[in-house]
């Protein structure tokens, strides 16, 4: 059996012999078999993962040396990009153009972050004394947990892997266990680039196993997680007791508003994209389509014809234009989370069950979905289902659009239309989320942070702030000419 687990250094298989198998979404059969880890191998990482960062062995190289590996990384990837998006469509599901479109932003992420670090990150501050040097300094967090996925399995793994290396943490991997592979060969990768034995450790295995143990052991310093808002919350109750740093990406449930004097015809495609690209698996999806009344009908039929014409199809069906669901269970979840919002008097337009092409037979393929007449007060508007499920709710004025838009738990994007460039700009400012497009509806590029408001998360990802996760400021105040403080009274050395 080909060994999965790596730890400080050594491919391995699990200590208890644990396997488990990856099936494709498209058709159900199997694409790989990989070692589940035990606990014991969990507690194995975290300490190859805690003694390679106390042994300064990499914590201790410089900036321009560990910005060399991860642009060796970078590089490695791109060598591999073929081979890494097959492995991530096989698992996924995906479309291979799709997976082919994530290794790109995988690979100019590696190099956002190792031309990062060799910006100046210290710095002195005056702080009006002659005498006195006051520096801030910033070094490694130490120890991260980085739990990655199934959506995008490499690329959110990258935004954590990359800064963690710059910034000289040692860490331990943990990809969802539905989508391995990528990460499997990012570790090879890493340890091709020259890393030392014990920085980088890969752990597979379910959350409900292996997921207690990284995110509550006294030895970790920092959990970074990206997935589900109730998995996110049982990380932050596990890391409280010794005061972890968290950084967390939950989700959310984002409103994508489209006012009358908009380019509808640009507005109305960046809204079927918004929503039923990768089949509505992605957390900034725009699955509230936030209309203004007076081009509601218009806009509506519109996207019922495109939902209607999208093409489904696994990662070799070159005509596809969206793929399955991520597993049977999740298709239960979407299926479910349809009909409760019918029984709660969502009028569903289209979709709303899994496809019924012979084609489609094996895999877990779920029609692009809409639903008409939602308000803030359905849960179909408020909870999110991860799949290609679109509401729409309508507004008459800027003050509404805006209320509607902000009434949600989450806060983690939001897309704004309209020819009015004021108008635009003052939704985009009232709208608590951590992005708003403003006349487009998904980019990112990895110079801008990510991130989410209210229950969507803690901390950013991406950008500058995406480094500063993994580091810790130090002030070290040098008083270049010493003398006794005279505060309190000393009669002998009053005397002298």
């Amino acid at each position: 059996m080909n060994p999965t687990l790596y730890i400080n250094g050594v491919w391995r298989n699990s200590s208890n012999g644990g396997r488990h198998e990856v099936r494709s979404p498209h058709d159900g059969s199997l694409v790989a078999s990989v070692a589940q880890a035990s606990i014991d191998d969990v507690m194995e990482a975290i300490a190859a993962a805690r003694a390679c960062f106390d042994s300064g062995v990499y914590s201790s190289w410089s900036w321009t040396q560990r910005s060399a590996l991860v642009s060796k990384i970078a590089d490695l990837l791109e060598r591999d990009a073929s081979i890494v998006a097959k492995k991530e469509s096989d698992d996924t599901g995906k479309r291979l153009i799709e997976a082919e479109y994530d290794v790109a932003d995988v690979v100019a992420t590696f190099r956002h972050f190792a031309a990062l670090g060799l910006v100046e990150q210290d710095h002195v501050v005056d702080v009006g004394i002659e005498h006195v040097t006051s520096r801030i300094v910033h070094e490694p967090v130490g120890v991260c947990s980085l739990i990655g996925p199934w959506n995008y399995p490499l690329l959110q793994i990258a935004w954590k892997v990359a800064p963690a290396l710059v910034a000289g943490c040692s860490f331990i991997l943990k990809p969802s266990e539905l989508t391995p592979q990528s990460a499997i060969h990012l570790i090879k990768l890493i340890e091709e680039a020259g890393t030392p034995a014990g920085v980088a450790n890969l752990i597979l295995g379910p959350g409900s196993v292996v997921g207690n143990a990284l995110t509550t052991d006294p030895r970790v310093d920092l959990v970074s997680f990206t997935g589900g808002l109730t998995t996110g919350k049982t990380i932050m109750v596990g890391a409280a007791p010794t005061v972890k740093k968290l950084a967390l990406e939950l989700g959310g449930k984002n409103p994508h508003i489209i006012f009358a004097d908009a380019d509808l015809d640009a507005a109305i495609d960046n809204a079927v994209t918004g929503v039923f690209l990768h089949s509505g698996q992605v957390c900034s999806a725009g699955t509230r389509l936030i209309v203004e009344r007076s081009i509601h009908d218009r806009v509506v039929k519109e996207i019922v014809r495109r939902a209607a014409d999208i093409r489904m199809g696994g990662p070799a069906d070159l005509t596809a234009e969206t793929g399955p669901l991520i597993s049977e269970s999740h298709l239960k979840t979407v299926e479910k989370y349809v009909a409760a919002g019918i029984a709660e008097g969502a009028k569903l337009l289209i979709g709303g069950k899994r496809s019924e092409r012979p084609e489609h037979a094996h895999g877990w393929y779920f029609l692009p979905t809409v639903f008409d007449g939602c308000n803030t007060s359905m849960h179909c508007v408020q909870e999110e289902s991860f799949g290609p499920v679109m509401t729409i709710e309508v507004f008459d004025t800027e003050a509404q659009a805006i209320a509607i838009g902000n009434d949600t738990i989450f806060g983690l994007s939001g897309g704004v239309w309209s020819r009015d460039t004021d108008k635009a700009a003052r939704v985009a400012g009232a709208l608590r989320h951590g992005t708003i497009w403003v006349n487009d509806y998904g980019p990112y590029r990895p110079q801008a942070e990510w991130g989410g408001y209210k229950q969507s998360g803690i901390g950013r990802e991406l950008g500058s702030h995406g480094l500063g996760e993994y580091l810790e400021i130090k002030h070290i105040w040098t008083n270049n000419s010493p003398s006794r403080s005279g505060w309190f009274h000393d009669a002998v050395g009053g005397e002298s």
